[in-house]
Formats: structure tokens, sequence, C-alpha cells
């Protein structure tokens, strides 16, 4: 995660992935990416620094990420091994 001390989701989001159901995704656009992740670093294209800092923070959910470039947002989801 960022050492930014102003790149802090808030606690909502950290609820929302904590209590997500399995297999259900969550958007967040480009915007809220970079001021949640990486200030003042860019959102086009949203800066690498932003996109690690959000891996990292669904890493600490147990979320997957990934980030959706054509559609400028990045999408967190809880994996399920096999159905």
């Amino acid at each position: 995660m960022s050492t930014d001390s102003r790149a802090t989701p808030p606690p909502e989001f950290a609820d929302l992935l904590r209590n997500a159901p399995l297999r259900v995704c969550i958007s967040v656009p480009a915007d809220l990416m970079e001021d949640w992740f990486a200030p003042d670093t860019g959102m086009n294209p949203l800066s690498l620094q932003a996109i690690e800092a959000a891996r990292a923070f669904a890493k600490t959910y147990e979320c997957e990420f990934k980030y959706e470039a054509d559609r400028l947002e990045g999408l967190f989801w809880k994996w399920v091994p096999a159905i």
C-alpha cells in the first residue's frame, strides 16, 4: 500500500470487501482509485503505484483485483477456486 497518509480508502469500502459474497464484483472508478490509493499520481492512465496499492489492499481482505484500463475502473472480488 502507499506510504502517503492520504491514500486510504474509506472504512465502508473495507467493510464491503470484508463482507462481499463470493463471485460478486465491486467496481471502483479510476478517479476514486487514484484518490484512495495514490493521491496526485494521475488517473489517465492510472499509475502503477495506485494499481499495486489496490492489489495489496484487496489481498488484505482475501479479494482479487484487476484494473480495466479500457473501462477506467478497478474490480475487486472474492475468488472461488472451483464451482
